[in-house]
Protein backbone atom coordinates (compact mmCIF):
# COMPACT_ATOMS: atom_id res chain seq x y z
CA UNK A 1 0.00 0.00 0.00
CA UNK A 2 1.33 3.03 -1.01
CA UNK A 3 1.14 6.21 1.55
CA UNK A 4 2.10 9.59 2.20
CA UNK A 5 2.94 10.67 5.14
CA UNK A 6 2.19 14.93 5.93
CA UNK A 7 4.94 14.74 9.26
CA UNK A 8 7.01 17.09 11.37
CA UNK A 9 5.56 16.54 14.81
CA UNK A 10 6.37 14.10 17.63
CA UNK A 11 3.30 11.54 16.77
CA UNK A 12 4.43 11.24 13.62
CA UNK A 13 7.72 10.48 14.22
CA UNK A 14 6.67 7.60 16.45
CA UNK A 15 4.72 6.78 13.06
CA UNK A 16 7.92 6.93 10.84
CA UNK A 17 9.34 3.70 13.48
CA UNK A 18 6.77 1.99 13.44
CA UNK A 19 6.53 2.19 9.37
CA UNK A 20 10.08 1.19 9.26
CA UNK A 21 9.39 -2.22 10.40
CA UNK A 22 6.39 -2.78 7.80
CA UNK A 23 8.08 -2.18 4.51
CA UNK A 24 6.97 -5.01 3.52
CA UNK A 25 3.32 -3.81 3.38
CA UNK A 26 3.44 -0.38 3.37
CA UNK A 27 5.27 2.04 0.66
CA UNK A 28 6.05 5.06 2.55
CA UNK A 29 6.86 8.88 1.43
CA UNK A 30 7.19 11.31 3.91
CA UNK A 31 6.60 14.90 3.51
CA UNK A 32 8.40 17.31 5.78
CA UNK A 33 7.66 21.44 4.88
CA UNK A 34 10.68 22.84 5.60
CA UNK A 35 10.16 24.61 8.28
CA UNK A 36 12.67 23.08 10.63
CA UNK A 37 16.52 23.80 9.62
CA UNK A 38 17.69 20.22 10.83
CA UNK A 39 15.01 18.03 10.91
CA UNK A 40 14.97 14.23 11.99
CA UNK A 41 15.12 12.50 9.44
CA UNK A 42 12.92 8.68 8.83
CA UNK A 43 14.34 5.80 7.29
CA UNK A 44 11.82 5.87 4.47
CA UNK A 45 11.64 7.92 1.19
CA UNK A 46 11.51 11.95 2.17
CA UNK A 47 10.64 14.87 0.32
CA UNK A 48 10.97 18.40 1.60
CA UNK A 49 8.43 21.67 0.87
CA UNK A 50 5.78 21.79 -0.35
CA UNK A 51 3.26 20.71 -3.23
CA UNK A 52 2.04 24.07 -4.48
CA UNK A 53 -1.53 23.65 -2.81
CA UNK A 54 -4.86 21.65 -3.46
CA UNK A 55 -4.20 21.65 -7.22
CA UNK A 56 -0.29 20.45 -6.78
CA UNK A 57 -0.65 17.58 -4.38
CA UNK A 58 -4.00 16.28 -5.92
CA UNK A 59 -1.42 15.84 -9.08
CA UNK A 60 1.10 14.63 -7.00
CA UNK A 61 -1.10 11.72 -5.47
CA UNK A 62 -2.13 10.69 -8.79
CA UNK A 63 1.31 10.71 -10.17
CA UNK A 64 2.56 8.51 -7.31
CA UNK A 65 -0.29 6.34 -6.67
CA UNK A 66 -1.08 7.20 -3.47
CA UNK A 67 -3.85 5.12 -2.17
CA UNK A 68 -3.47 6.16 2.11
CA UNK A 69 -2.40 10.34 3.15
CA UNK A 70 -1.96 10.42 6.78
CA UNK A 71 -2.04 13.86 8.16
CA UNK A 72 0.38 14.43 10.86
CA UNK A 73 1.22 17.76 10.96
CA UNK A 74 1.04 20.29 13.85
CA UNK A 75 -2.20 21.30 14.87
CA UNK A 76 -1.62 24.75 14.18
CA UNK A 77 -1.00 23.86 10.17
CA UNK A 78 -4.06 24.03 9.38
CA UNK A 79 -3.45 25.11 5.52
CA UNK A 80 -1.66 22.03 5.23
CA UNK A 81 -4.19 19.97 6.61
CA UNK A 82 -6.90 21.77 4.99
CA UNK A 83 -5.29 21.23 0.96
CA UNK A 84 -4.77 17.43 2.30
CA UNK A 85 -8.47 17.08 3.00
CA UNK A 86 -9.83 18.78 -0.43
CA UNK A 87 -7.12 16.78 -2.56
CA UNK A 88 -7.57 13.67 -1.19
CA UNK A 89 -11.45 14.16 -1.54
CA UNK A 90 -10.73 15.28 -5.30
CA UNK A 91 -8.38 12.30 -5.97
CA UNK A 92 -10.49 9.95 -4.25
CA UNK A 93 -7.70 8.69 -1.74
CA UNK A 94 -8.35 7.83 2.04
CA UNK A 95 -7.21 10.35 4.89
CA UNK A 96 -6.37 10.10 8.63
CA UNK A 97 -5.72 13.11 10.38
CA UNK A 98 -3.68 12.52 13.39
CA UNK A 99 -4.21 15.10 16.18
CA UNK A 100 -3.23 15.04 19.65
CA UNK A 101 -5.79 16.50 22.26
CA UNK A 102 -5.10 20.00 23.11
CA UNK A 103 -4.38 21.16 26.97
CA UNK A 104 -7.41 21.96 28.94
CA UNK A 105 -6.91 23.84 32.45
CA UNK A 106 -6.85 22.53 35.59
CA UNK A 107 -7.14 23.96 39.11
CA UNK A 108 -4.69 26.43 39.64
CA UNK A 109 -3.98 27.36 36.58
CA UNK A 110 -4.24 31.34 35.78
CA UNK A 111 -5.09 30.83 31.86
CA UNK A 112 -6.53 33.62 29.31
CA UNK A 113 -7.27 31.29 26.48
CA UNK A 114 -7.22 33.73 22.91
CA UNK A 115 -8.44 33.09 19.81
CA UNK A 116 -5.06 34.15 17.72
CA UNK A 117 -2.03 36.25 18.10
CA UNK A 118 -3.07 39.40 17.88
CA UNK A 119 -6.02 38.41 20.85
CA UNK A 120 -2.63 37.04 22.62
CA UNK A 121 -0.65 40.77 21.89
CA UNK A 122 -3.86 42.74 22.74
CA UNK A 123 -3.90 40.48 26.24
CA UNK A 124 -0.57 41.48 27.37
CA UNK A 125 -1.73 44.76 27.81
CA UNK A 126 0.80 47.84 28.35
CA UNK A 127 2.21 47.61 31.26
CA UNK A 128 5.70 46.41 30.88
CA UNK A 129 5.89 42.86 31.95
CA UNK A 130 8.39 39.40 31.32
CA UNK A 131 7.76 37.71 29.15
CA UNK A 132 8.11 33.96 27.82
CA UNK A 133 7.21 33.78 24.14
CA UNK A 134 6.89 29.95 22.94
CA UNK A 135 4.55 30.39 19.78
CA UNK A 136 7.08 29.64 17.26
CA UNK A 137 9.31 31.79 15.47
CA UNK A 138 6.68 33.12 12.36
CA UNK A 139 3.67 34.41 14.48
CA UNK A 140 5.96 37.71 16.27
CA UNK A 141 4.13 40.30 14.22
CA UNK A 142 1.22 41.23 16.67
CA UNK A 143 3.70 41.43 19.18
CA UNK A 144 5.86 44.43 17.57
CA UNK A 145 3.42 47.39 19.29
CA UNK A 146 1.93 46.20 22.78
CA UNK A 147 4.03 47.83 25.25
CA UNK A 148 7.63 48.14 26.45
CA UNK A 149 7.63 44.40 27.83
CA UNK A 150 10.68 42.15 28.18
CA UNK A 151 10.57 39.36 25.48
CA UNK A 152 12.00 35.90 25.56
CA UNK A 153 11.72 33.86 22.68
CA UNK A 154 11.98 29.99 22.53
CA UNK A 155 11.96 28.00 18.92
CA UNK A 156 13.77 25.43 17.98
CA UNK A 157 15.39 27.82 14.89
CA UNK A 158 16.59 31.66 15.05
CA UNK A 159 13.98 33.73 13.04
CA UNK A 160 14.40 36.55 10.60
CA UNK A 161 15.66 39.18 12.72
CA UNK A 162 12.58 41.65 11.61
CA UNK A 163 10.16 39.70 12.79
CA UNK A 164 11.34 40.19 16.42
CA UNK A 165 9.74 42.68 18.73
CA UNK A 166 12.23 45.09 19.77
CA UNK A 167 14.98 43.97 22.88
CA UNK A 168 13.97 40.21 22.08
CA UNK A 169 16.36 38.14 23.96
CA UNK A 170 16.37 34.25 22.07
CA UNK A 171 16.57 31.04 23.38
CA UNK A 172 16.89 28.04 21.05
CA UNK A 173 15.88 24.90 22.27
CA UNK A 174 13.96 21.51 21.29
CA UNK A 175 12.05 19.79 23.59
CA UNK A 176 10.96 17.58 25.39
CA UNK A 177 11.60 19.95 28.13
CA UNK A 178 11.12 18.27 32.36
CA UNK A 179 9.09 20.04 35.02
CA UNK A 180 12.06 20.80 37.07
CA UNK A 181 13.89 22.20 34.19
CA UNK A 182 11.28 24.76 33.18
CA UNK A 183 10.36 26.24 36.49
CA UNK A 184 14.01 26.81 36.92
CA UNK A 185 13.77 28.59 33.51
CA UNK A 186 10.80 30.50 34.83
CA UNK A 187 12.52 31.45 37.89
CA UNK A 188 16.23 32.41 36.43
CA UNK A 189 14.19 34.75 34.02
CA UNK A 190 12.03 36.51 36.40
CA UNK A 191 9.10 35.45 33.98
CA UNK A 192 5.55 37.19 34.37
CA UNK A 193 3.71 35.64 31.56
CA UNK A 194 3.87 33.01 29.20
CA UNK A 195 2.36 33.07 25.63
CA UNK A 196 2.25 30.01 24.15
CA UNK A 197 -0.01 27.46 21.67
CA UNK A 198 -2.61 25.34 22.66
CA UNK A 199 -0.38 22.54 20.27
CA UNK A 200 -1.26 20.02 22.90
CA UNK A 201 0.93 16.50 23.50
CA UNK A 202 3.33 16.26 26.64
CA UNK A 203 7.03 17.69 24.38
CA UNK A 204 5.98 21.34 25.44
CA UNK A 205 3.48 20.45 28.50
CA UNK A 206 5.98 21.32 31.36
CA UNK A 207 5.52 24.95 31.29
CA UNK A 208 2.62 24.96 31.84
CA UNK A 209 2.69 22.88 35.53
CA UNK A 210 5.54 25.21 36.38
CA UNK A 211 3.62 28.07 35.48
CA UNK A 212 0.67 26.72 38.07
CA UNK A 213 3.03 26.06 40.57
CA UNK A 214 4.66 29.26 40.64
CA UNK A 215 0.93 30.98 40.29
CA UNK A 216 1.99 32.33 36.72
CA UNK A 217 -0.42 33.72 33.83
CA UNK A 218 -0.51 31.93 30.69
CA UNK A 219 -2.42 33.39 27.90
CA UNK A 220 -3.22 30.31 25.70
CA UNK A 221 -3.72 30.78 21.93
CA UNK A 222 -6.66 27.92 21.01
CA UNK A 223 -5.85 26.13 17.66
CA UNK A 224 -7.91 27.36 14.78
CA UNK A 225 -10.72 25.36 12.87
CA UNK A 226 -9.71 22.81 10.60
CA UNK A 227 -11.78 21.19 7.60
CA UNK A 228 -13.16 17.80 9.68
CA UNK A 229 -11.52 14.95 8.70
CA UNK A 230 -11.47 10.96 10.02
CA UNK A 231 -8.72 11.49 13.25
CA UNK A 232 -6.77 9.32 15.98
CA UNK A 233 -4.62 10.64 18.70
CA UNK A 234 -1.66 8.77 18.25
CA UNK A 235 0.57 6.53 15.97
CA UNK A 236 -0.47 3.20 17.67
CA UNK A 237 -3.93 3.78 16.28
CA UNK A 238 -2.29 5.15 12.72
CA UNK A 239 -0.65 1.98 12.87
CA UNK A 240 -4.05 0.14 13.57
CA UNK A 241 -5.34 1.64 11.01
CA UNK A 242 -2.99 1.50 8.53
CA UNK A 243 -3.23 -2.39 8.99
CA UNK A 244 -6.99 -2.85 9.30
CA UNK A 245 -6.58 -0.72 5.82
CA UNK A 246 -3.88 -3.18 4.16
CA UNK A 247 -5.71 -6.16 5.12
CA UNK A 248 -8.79 -4.94 3.38
CA UNK A 249 -6.67 -4.30 0.24
CA UNK A 250 -4.32 -7.16 0.65
CA UNK A 251 -1.54 -5.53 -1.43
CA UNK A 252 1.92 -5.91 -0.72
CA UNK A 253 4.08 -2.41 -0.97
CA UNK A 254 5.39 -3.06 -4.16
CA UNK A 255 2.47 -3.12 -6.03
CA UNK A 256 0.64 -0.79 -7.51
CA UNK A 257 -3.17 -0.45 -7.33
Amino acid sequence: MRVLVLGGTTEARQLYAALEQRTDRFAVTVSLAGATRAPVLPRLDVRIGGFGGVDGLRAWLVAHHVEVVIDATHPFAVQMSNHAVAACTQAHVRLLRVQRPGWTPVVGDRWTRVPDMQAAADALGTTPRRVLLTVGRKDLLPFHHVGRHDWLLRCVDAPDPALLPAGTRLLLARGPFDEAGEEALLRRERIDVIVTKNSGGTATQAKLAAARRLGLGVIMVERPPVAPAETVTDATATMAWLESLSGLCGKPAHEKP
